[in-house]
């Protein structure tokens, strides 16, 4: 069943078992409509016959050119939509670092307050690269460390254990990483997570905790397509001839056959003897492009499948045991009338509205309540027919 791409706040009509997902998306401009259509191939590919609706959100203070924020402001929710959205899981991308702490990054606070909520409001969550490095930190003080070179290219992960998001998974799985930055593996494992692979190049690919959500975690890329480390590459290409790096960027490793090799080594001999940004027009992007194959697409799906199901499965048991309770309720509770209540919202006796509640009490930004024309023509969306 295709997934459908919706950008109201309602969730799905005439859909039994319909899966609402948030894709948070602060990838750069030049790779923010190309990851949306990975997600959506990867999830098309995954979700069979599970209805699937996927939605579109944005974190405030991701540094924007006028065309992404244009993209943006048409197409993504706001953050302070997000709060309202009743999703049942999300999957949260990472972005090019800027800062050497990601505490100094200017989307820092909001993505903190992102963590926070999901862990108690998704079934489970996603963090992909960046955001995996940010998760960590902000849960468990657990810092990402610089690498000595990128980690970039194909890598061959081994998977460590049965967790049931491996099932059926192969031994050894490809997964793509393109990264300035690494998390230890004896550090997550004192901290409680759960290696899923990892490689003997590029350390570790995946991991997990069960919290009140299941956090999933990939340093790598298994959504990527084909040619998604081409583009990196030709992207660091052209920052070196234009002179915003020294070197010239080393090829993504395990990725092109040796003939393409071949051609991009001589274009590398060329640009470094004649540098200037007018040679980018000749790089052999057709003929790279050409020899690529997807090659860690089987086992992306298989993952993405097993994280789909767990969330149906956890959906399904949640709505049984809710009817359950309530009848419960209904069958148990005295025919007297009810005193009015003057409780806080966050509970009885507690005090305290919830975190979100308290934070829209004194937004005055819109940071956190979201903007209300926005809230306002999502409720006006009509619903999908049966």
């Amino acid at each position: 069943m295709p997934v459908l791409i919706g950008h109201g706040s309602h969730p799905l009509a005439g859909h039994s078992g319909g899966l609402e997902i948030g894709l948070v998306n602060s990838m750069p401009d030049a790779a923010l409509e190309a990851t949306e259509r990975q997600f959506i191939e990867l999830i098309d590919a995954a979700a069979g016959d599970v209805p699937v609706r996927l939605r579109f959100f944005s974190l405030p203070d991701v540094p924007r050119t006028p065309r992404g924020q244009r993209h943006v402001s048409n197409s993504y929710l706001g953050i302070g939509d997000l709060w309202d959205g009743r999703l049942d899981a999300l999957i949260v991308t990472g972005t090019e670092p800027r800062a050497p702490a990601l505490s100094d990054e200017p989307y820092w606070p909001a993505l903190a307050e992102l963590i926070d909520w999901a862990e108690h409001n998704t079934i489970s969550t996603i963090w992909s690269c960046l955001a995996a490095h940010a998760a960590v930190l902000h849960l468990d003080g657990v810092a990402r460390h610089a690498l000595a070179d990128k980690c970039f290219g194909i890598f061959d992960c081994a998977k460590a254990g049965d967790h049931p998001l491996m099932t059926g998974v192969p031994s050894s799985l490809l997964v793509p990483h393109s990264r300035l930055n690494g998390l230890r593996e004896s550090e997550l494992v004192a901290c409680g997570y759960d290696i899923l692979a990892r490689s003997a190049q590029a350390g570790v690919d995946s991991f997990a905790r069960q919290g009140r959500s299941l956090f999933v975690f990939f340093q790598g890329h298994p959504e990527y397509d084909a040619a998604s480390l081409l583009g990196e590459y030709r992207r660091d290409v052209g920052r070196f001839l234009r002179g915003e790096r020294e070197s010239f960027p080393a090829m993504p490793k395990n990725y092109f056959d040796p003939a393409t090799a071949g051609l991009l080594a001589a274009f590398r001999a060329r640009a470094r003897m004649d540098r200037r940004e007018e040679l980018l027009a000749d790089f052999p992007l057709a003929a790279a492009e050409h020899s690529l194959t997807n090659g860690w697409r089987p086992s992306a799906a298989l993952i993405y499948r097993n994280w789909l199901a767990h969330i149906s499965a956890q959906k399904a048991g949640r709505a049984t045991a809710g009817a359950v309770a309530g009848a419960r309720r209904i069958s148990n509770t005295p025919r007297v009338p009810r005193p009015a209540a003057n409780l806080p919202s966050g509970g009885a006796g507690t005090g305290r509205a919830p975190f979100i509640e308290r934070r829209r009490s004194s937004d005055s930004s819109g940071l956190y309540s979201g903007a209300r024309d926005r809230r306002v023509s999502a409720q006006r969306e009509p619903l999908p027919a049966e």
